[in-house]
Formats: C-alpha cells, structure tokens, sequence
C-alpha cells in the first residue's frame, strides 16, 4: 500500500484542534501500542461533528476519532456504538474499516475514542473532481455505487453478524421523529415553535407501517465512502457513530434528504453536500424508482420519512451553527449556517402535503 497522503486533506495549524498527544501515548504504551509521535498527528479537514486525526499506530498508518471538544448531543459522537459496529460489520462487510483500538478510559481525555484502519483514497462532495472525463458517466457510476453499498448493507442480518442488540427497533419511525423535535425545540426554542408544532402533528398522523429491521448506518451519503481516485470504486463506508437498527427506508430517506436538484429552492441549492447538481445525476424521483426495482419493493410510505429525513437535516445544520455561535466549534466559519437551516426548515414545511 502506498502510505503518502495528500496534505490538502488536512486542517492547517491554527484551524486545527489540539490535543494532548503525550497523555494519549502514555497510556497507549501502557496496554502495550505505540503511538509514534515524531511527527504530531494531523486532524483532517472533512467533517463537522467527530475530529478525525491521521496518526501513526504501531508502525502503521491510522484514524484516530473522537467526538467534539465540550459538545454533548444525544445519540450522536457514540464512540463506543461505533466501536461495537466496526468490530461486528468489518468481518462480514469489506467496506467497514477494523477498528484496532477502543479508549474507554476517561482519564486519558475525559471522551471514549476509537483507533481504525487507515484506507486511503478521496471522497467526493459538492463537486466531482476536475481529471475526470465524461462526468455523465461517472454520475450514474456514483448512483449506482451508492445504491449498491446500501443495499448490500441492508441485506445483512443484524442477529448473525452480532448487532441483533444494536439500539431499539419498536416504534423506530415514531421515537426518531420524537427526538429530532426535542433537539429542534433545544435548538430553535420559541422563534420556531409554530413551524416545529406543524411538523410534529404531521408526523404524528402518518406513521408509517415498518419494514423488517436492519443495520442502518443513519447518515448515508456520498463523503462517507471513500473511493479509489481513478475508477472511484469505493474503499471504505465510515462514519458509523450513529449506527442502529431501523428500517432501511430511512437510510434510503437520509441520502435523499442531501440529494439537491435544480428545482429546488435556495436552501437546497445552498446545501453542496453531494455533487448531484451535475450533469447525469438522477433526480430525486428517478433515484426511488431506482431503489424500488432494484429492492423489489413497493415504495408506498416513503414520504413521512423524507419529511423527517429532511426535517433532521435542518435541525443539524442549526446545531452546528449553535457550536460556532457559542464559541465551541471555533474552526467552523460558515456564519450562514443559520440560515440554511432555516431554509431547510421551510423546504420541509413545503413536503407536508395533506
């Protein structure tokens, strides 16, 4: 395996998060690893939740990941869920990373961490790379990769590969609206109770019935795979702290709820999360009639999940705002945070068809 990484993945000194690496490798070389700090780990740049480092872990490059500096959000930054769920999928599933190392002592940094494989490649967001040819191709090449990862992912038996105890499946749809409204009410309080009320009702009156549960990653979309940079075939799926187990159409609805089209309004537009604003993307309709005859399933209660899918993105992107308001995430420096969230709140308010 080459080893060389691009410089351009990483965070610069001053955006960077420091952390206590001495602490770190004195402990490490107290369970017997080594944490080799000649040269002190780089934090990548990607991302606005876990701090991801590149390290070097005996002898070997690595990924060390840890949740915010002095950020709590429940459910979310579970290092120790995410640690469970590389351990059970990575044996079964080539694309999960192997997790080498679980921190669990909070001496060290007062936070879980977890160490993983390291897999280089790129990942792809608001734009496809400038070297590749005919981007027509390589967009139905991506939609094609996406639908295949999930499906693949969804087609394993949570029991078998050890994760039938992985969070709760009763009432998944109805729980996970409850608490995406919760966190909304905490992030927005009142100046949003009469768009959140709104919403909240709707879900309310439209529970879909569930699907069998499987694994569900929770926060599907294209940069969390990372691709070979010539023929982008996928190298690894990451980012797994949200992991459950829920029906898969919810997993379908979350990569939904990123994929802007030209029709859409501004916030979505705003959004630059996948490149699917390119030529040769489908649009958000055609991708679920793809879903549906590659699944051979009927999608008939889709829409409650877009809604929440789409209500949930809304809601994080005015956490994150609220990080780099209150001065806890002080390498985030898009103030307009604010208002996409806003729009995005509005593009749901606009899905609530009776």
């Amino acid at each position: 395996m080459n080893d060389t990484v691009n410089e351009d993945l990483f965070k610069d000194d001053c955006g960077a998060v420091r952390q206590d690496w001495n602490v770190l490798q004195q402990y490490l070389r107290k369970k017997g690893q080594n944490l080799d700090l000649v040269e002190i780990p780089n934090q990548f740049a990607a991302g606005f939740g876990n701090l991801n480092y590149f390290i070097i872990f005996n002898g070997r490059p690595a990924v060390l990941r840890r949740p915010p500096m002095n950020v709590f959000v429940q459910g979310a930054n579970d290092m120790l869920r995410e640690a469970k769920i590389l351990n059970a999928l990575s044996p079964v599933f080539p694309l999960v990373p192997k997790c080498l190392f679980v921190g669990n002592d909070l001496n060290v940094w007062g936070v879980p961490f977890l160490i993983m494989e390291y897999r280089q490649g790129i990942t792809v967001k608001s734009t496809l790379p400038d070297y590749l040819e005919n981007k027509r191709l390589v967009a139905a090449q991506l939609t094609e990769v996406l639908l295949n990862i999930l499906i693949r992912l969804h087609s394993i038996d949570p029991s078998k590969a050890g994760l039938g105890d992985l969070g709760r499946t009763g009432d998944y749809f109805s729980r996970t609206a409850k608490g995406w409204l919760k966190r909304a009410n905490a992030a927005w309080g009142d100046s949003q109770s009469v768009a959140l009320a709104k919403i909240g009702k709707w879900l309310s009156e439209r529970i879909p019935k569930e699907g069998r549960p499987v694994i569900l990653h929770n926060d599907f979309k294209l940069d969390n795979i990372i691709l070979e940079p010539n023929n982008l075939q996928p190298k690894a799926l990451i980012d797994w702290d949200l992991g459950t187990r829920g029906d898969a159409i919810w997993d379908f609805a979350v990569l939904l709820s990123y994929w802007a089209q030209e029709d859409d309004p501004l916030a979505m537009l705003s959004l630059r999360q996948m490149p699917t604003l390119e030529p040769g993307f489908p649009k958000r309709d055609e991708l679920i009639a793809q879903y549906a005859e590659r699944t051979k399933t009927k999608i008939l209660d889709i829409l409650p999940y877009k809604v929440l899918a789409q209500f949930r993105l809304a809601v994080v992107f005015q956490q994150i705002f609220l990080r780099f308001e209150q001065g806890e995430d002080q390498v985030t420096q898009d103030r307009q945070l604010d208002k996409l969230a806003l729009g995005l709140l509005d593009f749901t308010l606009s899905n609530l068809v009776e």
